[in-house]
Parts: C-alpha cells; structure tokens; sequence
C-alpha cells in the first residue's frame, strides 16, 4: 500500500500520455490548481458517473480556477474512446503501470466480494499553484463525489 497524500505534502512529480499520446507533465500544470482524480477504468458504469459528473461541473471549477485531470490506468486509445463518446473536456492521462498512482497513495489493498487484491482506490487530489497538496480525498464514491467535493472547496456558497 503506497502512503496517502495529506495537506501540505509536496505533489509527487509525473508525466503521462493523455488520450492523444501528448505528454502532459506536472511541471507544465506549475501555476495552476489543479484537481487530479484517479479512477479505475474507462466507460465502466460508476467511472463514466463520474467523468461526466466532472464534465457538468466544468464551468464552476474553470471559474474558479481550478484544472480538472483524470488518470487510469488505460491504455491512451481506451481513453480517446472514452473522452469523445462522454464529450469530456478535460484531459485523461494514462497511467498503465500505476506509479503515478502509487505515488499518489491511491493504489493499494482492495476488496470485492470477499476477495482481497491490489488496485486503483477511486480518489482525489487538489494540487495549489506551487504543486503542494491542498486536498486529498481516498476511497470516494463514484456517484455523488464531485457535489461533495466541490461543498469542499467552497464552490457552492
């Protein structure tokens, strides 16, 4: 199990492939807030919940000026599937070999139907301007995450 992230903790560095193969690289989000969320696999029911939930609510976070991200561990064609046919506006980077989300704390232990394996834990992590951790949410629920997350950062006033 990778250590959980916490407030004021330094983001790790990275840099993934997104849905078209361009690089995208957390020294390029420097000087941007950015909301990074980790999600187990494209167009399965309760990830597409909440990609599109993210979607919907692009507008408040833009506004306010926070970037939104989401990593997987697919492949970049996966998620071009997955970012046209939910018309996401926002990038989808690949993490096939899950040491971004390792390094994030979000992948470890997990259970299902009594079974015990490793895997990608469903989480969220609010990244500041100068790349240290505002906010780190694990094991959060598909439906009903974003509503919650943006009570959290102050959004619906």
């Amino acid at each position: 199990m990778s250590a959980r992230l916490s407030p004021g903790d330094p983001a790790p560095e990275f840099s993934l492939p997104d849905a078209h193969g361009e690089t995208v690289s957390s020294q390029q989000l420097r000087g941007e807030r950015v909301i990074l969320y980790f999600y187990p696999k494209a167009a399965t029911p309760g990830c597409t919940t909440e990609a599109c939930d993210f979607r919907d609510s692009m507008a408040s976070f833009s506004a306010e000026g926070y970037r939104v991200i989401g990593i997987s561990p697919d492949a970049p064609a996966a998620l071009e599937r997955f970012t046209t046919d939910q018309e996401l506006g926002f990038p989808l980077l690949s993490d096939p070999d899950h040491r971004v989300a390792e390094a994030y704390g979000a992948w470890g232990e997990k259970k299902n139907y009594g079974k015990v394996y490793e895997g990608l834990i469903r989480s969220t992590i609010v990244v500041d301007e100068q790349g240290t951790v505002t906010l780190a949410q694990y094991n959060v629920r598909a439906t009903g995450h974003v509503a919650k997350l943006r009570r959290d950062l102050g959004l619906d006033a």
